[in-house]
C-alpha cells in the first residue's frame, strides 16, 4: 500500500482521505482549519504543514477551494514543493483554472515529479460514498499507476487528456450543471406560479425526457427547502467565473453560461452563498416575487 498524503479536509476532502484510509493506504494529512479527530482515529497522521506531508507521502493529493490555495499549497512557503522527491506525484482533485494547472504541472514536472489534474463531481453525497466522477489530466502511466486509489473514492473515472484537460472537463461539467438547476428552478416556479402542486410536478417530469440528475435532487430540495450546502453557491461562482474566462480567453461565445455568472452573483449578493447551489431557485423566486414552496 501506498503512503500517501492529503491536503485541504473540508466538505470533500474528509470523506475522500477516510476512503483511502480505509483502503489501507497510509495517510499524512494537513488542512488550514486542522484535521479532523475523526481521521487520526481512524490511523491517519496530521502534519503541521504542506511540506511536511510532501516529505513523508509518495503521492500528494490535493482538495483545496480555488487556484490560489493550489498554487500557495504547491509552491508557497512550506509548500509541497519544497520537499517534493523526484518521482513523486502530485494530484490535484481541487477545481481550478485549467491554463493554471498547466503551469502548475510544469513546474512539478521541472523538479522530477509527475503531476496529474482530477477535479471530482458528486458532491458530498457522492465523495462519502466513493461514487465521485473523476476527471483526470495527464500522462498514461501516471494515471495507471494511481488508478487503483482514484477507484477508492470514484466510480466513474476517465483519463481525459493532457494536464489541464482533466480541468477543462470540470468547468464543462459546472456550466451543464448550473444551467440545468436553473431550467428546473424555472420550471418548477412556473409551475408554482400557475397553480400546480411543484411537487407532483416534478414526479410527473420525472418519467419524461425531462428526467436529470438535477431535476432529482435539486428539484426536491427546492420543493422540500433543504439549502443546507452539499456543494456551495460560492464554489459554483468560481467554477462558472472559470468558465467565462476560459471563453474569453479562447474567443467563444457563452450566452447562458455568461447569464448564469449574473444569478449567481445575485445569491451571493442576496447572503445566499454558503448554501447548496440549488439555492439558485431563490435569485429567480425573488425576480418572480414568488416562491417554489412553503
Amino acid at each position: 500500500m501506498a503512503k500517501a498524503g492529503f491536503i485541504g479536509l473540508g466538505i470533500m476532502g474528509t470523506p475522500m482521505a477516510a476512503n483511502l484510509i480505509k483502503g489501507g493506504h497510509t495517510l499524512f494529512l494537513h488542512s488550514r482549519s486542522g484535521v479532523p479527530d475523526e481521521l487520526v482515529k481512524q490511523g491517519g497522521k496530521a502534519c503541521a504543514t504542506p511540506a511536511d506531508v510532501a516529505r513523508e507521502a509518495d503521492i500528494v493529493f490535493l482538495m483545496v477551494p480555488d487556484t490560489p490555495h493550489v498554487e500557495a499549497v504547491l509552491f508557497g512557503e512550506n509548500g509541497v514543493a519544497s520537499t517534493l522527491g523526484k518521482g513523486k506525484t502530485v494530484v490535484d482533485m481541487s477545481s481550478i483554472s485549467p491554463i493554471a494547472t498547466k503551469g502548475f504541472a510544469k513546474r512539478i514536472n521541472d523538479l522530477g515529479s509527475h503531476y496529474l489534474d482530477a477535479p471530482v463531481s458528486g458532491g458530498e453525497v457522492g465523495a462519502k460514498a466513493a461514487t465521485l466522477t473523476i476527471m483526470i489530466g495527464g500522462p498514461q502511466p501516471v494515471f495507471d499507476t494511481i488508478r487503483p486509489m482514484f477507484e477508492l473514492m470514484g466510480k466513474n473515472i476517465t483519463l481525459v487528456g493532457n494536464n489541464g484537460d482533466g480541468q477543462t472537463a470540470k468547468v464543462a461539467n459546472q456550466i451543464i450543471v448550473a444551467l440545468n438547476i436553473q431550467a428546473v428552478a424555472e420550471a418548477l416556479l412556473f409551475a408554482s406560479k400557475a397553480g400546480a402542486d411543484p411537487a407532483k410536478v416534478r414526479e410527473a417530469l420525472m418519467g419524461g425526457f425531462a428526467s436529470s440528475r438535477v431535476l432529482e435532487v435539486h428539484g426536491e430540495r427546492m420543493v422540500k427547502r433543504t439549502f443546507n450546502p452539499g456543494f456551495r453557491i460560492n464554489l459554483h461562482q468560481k467554477d462558472i467565473g472559470l468558465a467565462n474566462e476560459g471563453a474569453k480567453a479562447l474567443g467563444v461565445s457563452l450566452p447562458n453560461t455568461g447569464a448564469m455568472q449574473q444569478l449567481i452573483n445575485a445569491c451571493v449578493a442576496l447572503g445566499l452563498g454558503d448554501l447548496d447551489h440549488s439555492a439558485l431557485c431563490q435569485a429567480i423566486e425573488t425576480l418572480s416575487a414568488h416562491r417554489i414552496a412553503g
